[in-house]
């Protein structure tokens, strides 16, 4: 099935959960919000959140940072 990620059209199996979804961008132990069809999906669901073709999913990762 067809997934837009971040703007990029990718081809994913069908059935594809968030979890899974982020172990195949290489994104496992990131800390990371996703956001599907502008709605955000909490990390406690992600094992039971599956796609469906033509989803538009934006993933942001946090970087951290501050003042020395």
């Amino acid at each position: 099935m067809e997934l837009v990620i971040n703007g990029n059209c990718e081809q994913l199996p069908d059935g594809i959960n968030a979890v899974q979804l982020i172990e195949h961008l290489g994104l496992v132990n990131e800390r990371l919000a996703m956001e599907v069809n502008e709605e955000i999906v909490p990390h406690s669901r992600f094992a039971s959140h599956h796609f469906t073709a033509g989803d538009r999913i934006e993933i942001v990762r946090a970087i951290g940072g501050g003042q020395a």
